[in-house]
């Protein structure tokens, strides 16, 4: 009996998987281009039809630009496994070399963000999936034509993948910091939106000060394996010789808590993972920036762990 039941979960588990990879994911985003050619907006490449030429009314287009782009926001961030792109069927020729990138930031329209693919060609008309095997995470999947002016029409694109399984913890905390400027009050960096442009109003802000920090309080002790921390666009080197420090200690507002590791440089308007294969454990989570003068603005602190029993 037992050694069904176990059988069960996990056909139950595996189908489930399954399902959430086949799901588009695309359908549930929104769609932004570059330029518009008549009436043919972004959004015509999310609409769930695949009919590939132009009199059907399905298919996004660009105006001749200088190396047009397509983009689109998910939700939140998915780890994408596959990217399925439909062709138009009178000009398939002007895809080719196109590039598919995903990632979180919006730098460069989203053109920063890692390369997924490199569209060689596709058949006129014709539906090709490019795929990574161990997927990349990102909320927005940007499509775009190098080097040369061109009209970018996609008929569909469909994107497939999983949400994260990770929770992140940060968003079940408060924050708090040393000191504020204008209306960028700690808890800005935890209000689960990576935004990294100062006028979006998602970033966390200190006064120009000695030693500035910032610190969240998680409800209960974590053992942490990974914190993820976006730059600011702006100003990015201000978190150069920031230090992340974690543990259960509120002496010197927790910079004597361990260090987790220190923040060489992240660039302007990116995230990056800081990680400690065996975790540290923690239910403070410490951010300064020791020994100068300086604002401390952080525009998303994420945290993952598990609880401690």
């Amino acid at each position: 009996m037992m050694k069904l039941s176990v059988f069960l979960l996990m056909l139950l588990m595996e189908t489930c998987s399954a399902s959430t990879y086949q799901e588009n994911l695309a359908i549930q985003g929104k769609a932004t281009q570059s330029s518009l050619y008549w009436t043919a907006d972004a959004d015509k490449a999310i609409d769930g039809s695949r009919v590939p030429t132009w009199v059907g009314g399905s298919c996004s287009h660009t105006a001749n630009d200088l190396e047009p782009w397509w983009r689109l926001a998910l939700p939140k961030t998915h780890k994408v496994f596959s990217v399925k792109i439909t062709n138009r069927n009178e000009v398939p020729g002007r895809l080719n070399g196109s590039e598919i990138r995903i990632g979180d930031s919006l730098v460069n329209n989203g053109a920063d963000n890692p390369r997924f693919a490199v569209i060689t060609s596709i058949p006129a008309g014709e539906t090709v999936d490019f795929q990574v095997p161990n997927g990349m995470d990102g909320r927005y999947v940007y499509i775009s034509i190098l080097g040369r002016k061109e009209y970018l029409s996609l008929c569909e694109v469909e994107v497939y993948g999983y949400p994260p399984t990770e929770e992140n913890l940060a968003l079940q905390g408060k924050a708090t910091q040393s000191s504020l400027y204008g209306a960028a009050d700690a808890n800005k960096a935890i209000d689960g939106s990576r935004a990294p442009v100062w006028a979006d109003g998602s970033c966390s802000h200190t006064a120009n000060e000695l030693d500035p920090w910032w610190r969240l309080a998680l409800p209960k002790t974590h053992k942490v394996f990974s914190v993820k921390i976006t730059n600011r666009n702006e100003v990015p080197d201000r978190l150069n010789g920031a230090e992340i420090r974690i543990g259960d200690s509120l002496v010197n507002n927790g910079a004597d808590n361990p260090r987790f590791a220190v923040i060489t440089s992240i660039p302007a308007g990116e995230t990056a993972e800081f990680e400690v294969a065996d975790g540290m454990d923690g239910r403070y989570v410490y951010i300064g920036i020791p020994e100068r003068h300086e604002w401390l603005t952080l525009c998303e602190v994420e945290v993952f762990g598990s609880a401690l029993d």
